[in-house]
């Protein structure tokens, strides 16, 4: 599996190969764990190459954990009073961190929300934690909304995403550094296609499929 490095890691790998470098001709001990602490920012930050499905189904915006699946209102920032169905993603520290858009579509808006740094495998997370609210419209102007959402060790949640932007299924979008949340709600009428506790890969693994859609052989990498 070809690997890359996230461009938010290059600064923190980069500082720890030079002290790795510099300290360990005088202190080997020291030298030896900033050279695991090397290994380990790079195993964070890792961007491997996904396969997307090119069907007009919802994949999964991240790596991690289904912690949550049900129905739930959306995020009360954007101010939508319908019902939908929430899918909440746990990032562990081991995961892949970078994020990817769901779905083909239009940004329509954005909203940080600063908040508290609560565990994010506990729901109320959702509300409570600082997060960043992406609103997409897809193609048939149905509205997804993915969360980003920090945890009790991230600290800062990066998103390359601009209101208007048009975007596609498995773009890279950001990252969350060191432990995490996403949550993503979907029209009342989608089914989802992810059982709770089940491992799914961001970008590949199918959360719901609308359209019902068979043919899901053919994929692209991105």
């Amino acid at each position: 599996m070809k690997l890359k490095i996230h461009n938010e890691g290059w600064i923190f790998l980069v500082s720890a190969v030079i002290l790795t470098i510099i300290v360990f001709p005088f202190f080997n001990i020291l030298g030896i764990f900033l050279g695991i602490a090397s290994f380990f920012i790079f195993y964070f930050f890792r961007d491997p190459i996904r396969s997307i499905p090119d069907a007009d189904v919802l994949v999964s915006p991240a790596d991690g954990q289904i912690v949550f699946i049900g129905e739930s209102n959306y995020p009360e920032e954007i101010n939508l009073k319908n019902k939908c169905i929430k899918i909440s993603i746990f990032l562990d520290l081991y995961n892949v961190h970078v994020n990817r858009i769901p779905i083909s579509g239009k940004i329509i808006d954005i909203k940080y929300v600063p908040g508290k740094f609560f565990r994010a495998n506990v729901d109320k997370s959702s509300k409570e934690n600082e997060r960043n609210i992406i609103v997409i419209e897809n193609n048939q102007k149905e509205i997804i909304v993915v969360t980003q959402i920090a945890g009790l060790i991230a600290r800062r949640i990066v998103c390359d995403l601009k209101t208007n932007q048009q975007v596609e299924k498995g773009d890279r979008f950001g990252i969350i550094k060191f432990g995490s949340r996403v949550d993503i709600f979907l029209p009342i009428n989608y089914k989802p296609m992810i059982t709770k506790n089940q491992i799914v890969i961001g970008g590949e693994t199918i959360i719901s499929n609308p359209n019902n859609i068979k043919n899901l052989s053919s994929s692209i990498s991105k």
